[in-house]
């Protein structure tokens, strides 16, 4: 990681607004600003020049879903080794959910991620809780967290259960201009459950949960989404009548968005029985059927699915290495997003590289209510320079989050983000 404010990057294709990624261009970067696009630039005498050969530019991505564990659970992840691991996946923002602990239910928690953040070259936007110390029982302080920072509000990890709380929640939501992400679960549906309910349930005797049980938490957040005109955000979404739900929800103008994970649109429970019981499948929502695989897919080709984030939950090898049953749920994803997503839906024709950029860089922030960064003269260099065809390993030596709970560790992975720009800082990424 280094200051760079004065970069001339070389041989780039742009991807975004005017540029379709089959140009190439010379971008030079003063102070943290674009000051001039154009062909054959020659670097001044205060200037840095990286020359990309030819990769593309966008943007920078962002991942509206990650778990920083900081405070209170350091051991997993810490603000600075989450934001290590999102430049290297090439996210120049994330937003950090709020089962920290202490919990993000009051403005002095909000400030205080946002202070350890400050000197990053990844944006932390925090998500403040929906109730006080995320219980379920009393609506935390919204609007004073929103004046703090927070984007969002959230108990994920656990699922706005009651709902009159909900309902409060998303009327506060509509004046606040904000969404409210639950984490879609009826607990007495899904609970004990360790994996997804069906076939492969079975056959290993582990006790499953069932689809149903994130359809009609869905199904009741859509209507007091549309009884109260709040904005819900259905988080990491994962069957297909799920899809379905959102998909009808929208079409009757229901404020209603959602997001989907590489792993809910590219592994299927199946692997639990494949991998033997390897704790790092494990992952709530569950991974489900093939079936609901390609309904993500098809949702990500329709529209239907807004965005696609990690969910990147780090826990401690100790904490994995038991029992399935015992194992929490929940992996690392910030380092891989972008090659998933290569594999399953660029390379297969799924989605076009803009419309796949959408997912990173431009919808995220349409939610959250952040300016989408632009690839132009004057604009604050907050950029992601990437390819879609280099293969190369994700071996333990290049994770940089604190954990490595990752079902994709040792896979040979096709794209990869090769540096970031943002905050006047340059990190170009080596594997």
């Amino acid at each position: 990681m280094s200051y760079r404010p004065n970069l001339l990057l070389k041989n780039v294709k742009p991807v975004g607004a005017d540029f379709d990624g089959s140009k190439q261009v010379d971008i030079r970067i003063a102070d943290g600003t674009i000051v001039e696009i154009g062909t054959e630039l020659e670097a001044g005498d205060s200037e840095e020049t990286f020359d990309a050969e030819g990769a593309y530019l966008s943007g920078g991505w962002m991942d509206m879903h990650v778990h920083l564990r900081e405070p209170g659970y350091e051991h997993k992840e810490t603000i600075k080794t989450g934001c290590a691991a999102a430049a290297f996946g090439g996210f120049t923002e994330v937003a950090c959910m709020p089962n920290t602990n202490p919990a993000i239910d009051s403005r002095d928690v909000v400030e205080f991620i946002t202070k350890r953040a400050e000197e990053l070259p990844v944006n932390v936007h925090p998500i403040g809780c929906v109730s006080k110390e995320r219980a379920g029982k009393a609506i935390a302080e919204m609007s004073d967290m929103k004046e703090g920072g927070a984007v969002a509000f959230s108990d994920d990890g656990d699922p706005v259960y009651n709902a009159q709380l909900m309902r409060v929640a998303l009327e506060y939501s509509s004046m606040l201009e904000m969404p409210i992400i639950n984490h879609e679960e009826d607990l007495k549906l899904s609970r004990p459950g360790h994996m997804h309910e069906g076939r492969v349930s079975a056959r290993l005797g582990i006790d499953g949960t069932p689809g149903i049980a994130e359809e009609t938490m869905i199904a009741r957040d859509i209507l007091l989404a549309e009884f109260t005109g709040g904005h819900i955000h259905v988080a990491h979404i994962s069957t297909a009548k799920a899809v379905e739900l959102v998909r009808r929800a929208k079409a009757d103008g229901i404020n209603v968005t959602t997001e989907v994970c590489p792993h809910h649109f590219d592994l299927t429970d199946e692997e639990i029985e494949r991998r033997d019981f390897d704790t790092n499948v494990k992952m709530h929502p569950p991974l489900r059927t093939q079936e609901d695989v390609d309904a993500m897919i098809e949702g990500l080709a329709d529209g239907t699915i807004d965005a696609i984030c990690t969910d990147h939950a780090p826990h401690a090898i100790e904490e994995k290495e038991v029992e399935f049953i015992y194992a929490p749920n929940g992996i690392i994803g910030l380092e891989t997003a972008w090659s998933v997503s290569v594999r399953q839906l660029l390379e297969p024709g799924v989605l076009e590289l803009t419309d796949l950029l959408d997912k990173f860089v431009k919808y995220p922030r349409e939610i959250l209510n952040l300016d989408v960064p632009q690839i132009k003269e004057g604009a604050e260099a907050n950029l992601t320079l990437f390819n879609t065809d280099e293969k190369w390993t994700f071996a333990e030596s290049v994770v940089k989050s604190k954990s490595n709970n990752s079902p994709y560790l040792g896979n040979e992975m096709t794209g990869r983000a090769e540096a970031i720009y943002n905050n006047g800082q340059f990190v170009v990424n080596e594997v």
